[in-house]
């Protein structure tokens, strides 16, 4: 996908940027502002965003044994971090993070992508055990957001390219994040009646800065690629030795 003149589009290197930003407001809430709201449900948008690059890179990657490699690597580099920030200990098996969710989704959207190109029914029923696995690991490893994250990358490789893409792209985020998904409430009163809303329903404005991508990688490249996965660890240490250490 190219860019269009005189239309506003987003690149790869600006999403991830957007998605860094939401995720460190999401953690600043979580770890040293607490009574700052209005951050976690803008940092709710930060995982659509990732799981959408990561079907992305598993399309265009040139070596993918590499790409999963790298993801599992940090995957590990990150856990004790993200016990730290967490649970505040260096060991807790009940919660893993999230490069371990974006690796099982990749895993599974490359089955996906087989399936796409071979349009066999041996390549799609490959594809469908593939994702079924990678959710049940998901599930049972209690990686972060679940089976129901793995499931977000494939939702972004499933609809690519189809008529009313966007459409179900939406319907399967609101049945990941607000049907499915089980977390904390928000409490509002309109027209007189109190509602309680889904806060991970917030993650469906991820779907704005998605839908304006228009397929250039924009600047930083490597540095940034490598950039953003040292981040992640980085950040929650970060933020563990403000909150209890400093």
């Amino acid at each position: 996908m190219k860019r269009s003149a005189g239309k506003f589009q987003l690149t790869a290197a600006q999403l991830r940027w957007i998605a860094l930003l939401a995720m460190l407001l999401d953690h600043l809430w979580a770890m040293v502002v607490p009574g700052s709201q209005w951050m976690t449900y803008v940092g709710r948008t930060a995982f659509p965003i990732f799981a959408f690059q990561i079907a992305e890179g598993a399309r265009h990657t040139s070596d993918f044994r590499r790409y999963a490699l790298r993801l599992l690597a940090f995957a590990c580099l990150s856990e004790i971090p993200f016990d730290l920030m967490y649970a505040s200990t260096v060991f807790y098996p009940f919660h893993q993070n999230v490069m371990f969710t974006l690796l099982l989704g990749l895993l599974a959207v490359r089955g996906l992508e087989r399936a796409r190109r071979e349009r066999t029914a041996r390549a799609a029923a490959l594809g469908a055990l593939g994702l079924l696995g990678a959710w049940l690991a998901g599930t049972i490893g209690m990686v972060d957001y679940g089976g129901m994250g793995v499931l977000t990358v494939a939702v972004f490789c499933v609809f690519r390219g189809f008529p009313l893409a966007r459409l179900g792209q939406a319907a399967c985020l609101v049945l990941l994040n607000m049907v499915f998904f089980k977390g904390e409430y928000l409490s509002i009163e309109l027209f007189g009646c109190a509602l309680e809303l889904q806060t991970q329903g917030f993650a469906l404005l991820a779907l704005i800065p998605i839908w304006l991508y228009g397929g250039e990688k924009g600047r930083g490249g490597r540095a940034l690629q490598y950039g953003s996965y040292a981040f992640y660890p980085l950040h929650m240490l970060a933020l563990y030795l403000i909150k209890f250490l400093a």
